[in-house]
């Protein structure tokens, strides 16, 4: 079992110059031409006293994650279960990782820094035409950006359509939640569920994107 760094280093070569002259402090003109692509970024946050750290996804249209400057992102927070783990996290503890994903890109961007949670009508505004529904915005201070490698994701097959699993492979969400715990009611349908926060991501969206979730039903 490893247990120091001299042993883990022992395993592994050292990381070539580039490896480690990559990482930047701010957003040059690559990442910020990556996180306008993306569209799905990886939150990570970690609570205080030792509790157990989280990952949580978040989406919207290629860009929904602004940069004001090279210093500074601004990611909206969605609607989803309220349990609010990652925001109760970061008023106990602001540090914050981002990996930022573009469909099709077998690299990654890796933006590390601290957050403030902003419900000022300035921060809430800059994302009203994208929802209507804008509780408050995740300020970031960036300290660290890294472009990852392609090795992971090619590795994965990710974007591969020949990857891709039909989602009969394993019950509905639904039906995995109703087991897990013990509920008795019948369970929703995969295809209910998801025509459901279609229509609920629409209401976020306001008027015409309701519109086009009712013709898509």
């Amino acid at each position: 079992m490893i247990t120091n760094e001299e042993q883990l280093r022992a395993l592994y070569d050292a990381p070539t110059e580039r490896a480690l002259l990559k990482q930047q402090v701010d957003l040059d003109r690559y990442c910020l031409r990556f996180i306008a692509l993306s569209p799905l970024c990886i939150l990570s946050t970690a609570g205080s006293d030792g509790a157990l750290l989280d990952a949580s996804p978040r989406g919207g249209k290629p860009g929904f994650v602004k940069a004001p400057d090279k210093n500074t992102l601004l990611l909206p927070d969605a609607g989803g279960n309220n349990r609010l783990d990652s925001l109760s996290n970061l008023l106990r503890d602001p540090r914050i990782g981002l990996l930022f994903l573009v469909p099709g890109f077998d690299e990654t961007l890796r933006v590390n820094g601290t957050a403030r949670l902003r419900d000022e009508a300035h921060y809430t505004a800059l994302f009203r035409s994208d929802s209507a529904r804008t509780r408050l915005v995740i300020e970031v201070s960036v300290q660290e950006a890294y472009l990852h490698c392609a090795k992971a994701l090619m590795r994965s097959r990710l974007w591969s359509p020949q990857a891709q699993v039909a989602r009969t492979a394993m019950p509905s969400m639904n039906q995995m939640v109703h087991a897990q715990v013990g509920l008795q009611a019948p369970a929703e349908a995969q295809e209910v569920m998801v025509a459901r926060y279609a229509h609920q991501i629409a209401q976020e969206q306001g008027p015409a994107q309701l519109g086009e979730a009712s013709e898509a039903r």
